[in-house]
């Protein structure tokens, strides 16, 4: 159930304007709390949607140098600086990423910060929750949250969270950012700018989050191999939006199994494998539970007025991206 209106307003403003106890310390600083800066390789495939150069936050999670970010802003990264509080400058190295949670892993050297955060437990996050939204000070430091929704987000970039965090008030610079409780635990990271964080027939903007729950049972596994054990799902390469009750293609990405295929923007997905999907939650449902990355994905599609079946091979996403740099 979506909070009432009023009641989210009022706990949105208590966390930007009240001088509460709750509030006290909200300059304090995190210096694991870091900038990040990164240029991707040349030729990247995301460069048109993420840039060339891209800048963010990272949040140092071990004495080690190990840094959690958002993972979108190290697709295909060709050199990644990291920026503490006080101005130093360290080279650091993806580590790994995970397309299903979006995180990405990045090392640096020991010492990059004093006071790693410990990771917090994202599933006692709860609607009016008062949290800490940390970014590096440039992307303006820390500031105060509600929390106002636990529940599925989905991206029209093949993407799914089953219970993502949703707050407000939003922050623009939101790429990487530490989502942290009144312990001072690192319990999500920051992902979009999002105008619906309520779910509701009215306009709230805020903040996605990314769950840090989400990170503990494959950490091991991006440390070791840069990817979780778990086999990849299969990717089409297609991105899409409900509008007006059905859902439409609005890009095909070059030499993707959906572009192989012969779809086009403008295409209307009617289903998955003969079952019917009306949004892209039922979408993403069909589509990963057909099989792992390189299985063979019938769709149904309304294209040129006329339905259509169309057989893709699909991929793993990470094979469609350029080489990039690891540690």
């Amino acid at each position: 159930m979506s909070l009432p209106f009023f009641t989210a307003t009022m706990s949105a403003w208590r966390a930007a304007y009240g001088a509460s106890a709750e509030n006290a310390g909200i300059g304090a600083s995190f210096d694991a709390v870091v900038k990040l800066s990164i240029k991707a390789v040349e030729g990247a495939r995301t460069a048109d949607t993420l840039g060339s150069e891209r800048e963010g936050t990272g949040v140092v999670i071990d004495a080690s140098g190990l840094i959690l970010t958002i993972g979108y802003l190290i697709l295909e990264a060709a050199s990644i600086l990291v920026v503490t509080g006080n101005g130093r400058v360290f080279p650091a190295s993806v580590v790994g990423f995970d397309h299903a949670s979006g995180l990405g892993l990045l090392r640096a050297q020991p010492g990059v910060a004093q006071h790693p955060l410990e990771l917090g437990d994202s599933s006692a996050v709860r609607e009016l929750h008062m949290v800490t939204v940390a970014t590096h000070a440039a992307a303006g430091g820390c500031s105060r949250a509600s929390i106002m929704s636990r529940r599925r987000f989905t991206g029209w970039w093949e993407y799914m969270l089953d219970e993502a965090i949703f707050a407000a008030p939003p922050r623009h610079e939101h790429s990487g950012a530490a989502l942290i409780d009144a312990a001072g635990r690192l319990v999500g990271i920051g992902s979009l700018w999002v105008s619906d964080v309520l779910a509701a027939d009215a306009a709230f903007p805020g903040n996605m989050f990314v769950p840090i729950d989400l990170l503990k049972p494959m950490l091991g596994d991006l440390i070791a191999t840069g990817r979780s054990r778990q086999p990849a799902r299969p990717w089409l390469g297609l991105y899409s939006e409900e509008v007006q009750g059905h859902l439409v293609v609005t890009r095909v990405l070059p030499d993707s199994p959906a572009a192989m295929a012969g779809m086009r923007r403008g295409d209307v997905i009617l289903g998955v494998a003969g079952h019917a999907i009306g949004n892209q939650s039922e979408f993403y449902g069909k589509l990963w539970a057909s099989g792992i990355a390189g299985a063979e994905i019938t769709l149904h599609v309304l294209q040129d007025k006329k339905v259509k079946h169309f057989i893709l091979h699909s991929a793993d996403r990470l094979e469609y991206l350029r080489a990039w740099r690891t540690s």
